[in-house]
């Protein structure tokens, strides 16, 4: 049900600015404030999320399931398509990262 009342939601782009692109990858910056939220948005892609600060962060999916996450600065990990969730930032610091998009496989 909880899925089912957020179906009109409108998702946010992946990321803040894409800073390179080609028919591989597609590459965005991302900054969220302390305390902040990144809306809701949906990984179409599978993609490699690169840390820049770290920090401790909450993921709520889009049928409300939540879990937490504590990235650290430059430990670059990856991820499959096809989640839609929203990130908080839990941190008193802004929380950045890269997040590299893979286009092909």
């Amino acid at each position: 049900m909880a899925g089912e009342a957020r179906t009109n939601i409108e998702l946010g782009k992946v990321g803040d600015k894409i800073i390179f692109e080609n028919d591989a990858i597609r590459v965005w910056t991302l900054s969220v404030p302390a305390g902040g939220i990144k809306r809701m948005h949906r990984h179409e892609l599978p993609y490699l999320i690169v840390p820049m600060t770290g920090g401790r962060v909450e993921l709520t999916t889009i049928d409300g399931h939540v879990r937490y996450g504590e990235d650290k600065k430059g430990e670059a990990f990856f991820l499959p398509a096809g989640e839609t969730h929203q990130l908080r930032n839990l941190n008193d610091h802004a929380y950045d990262n890269v997040l590299v998009e893979l286009k092909k496989s």
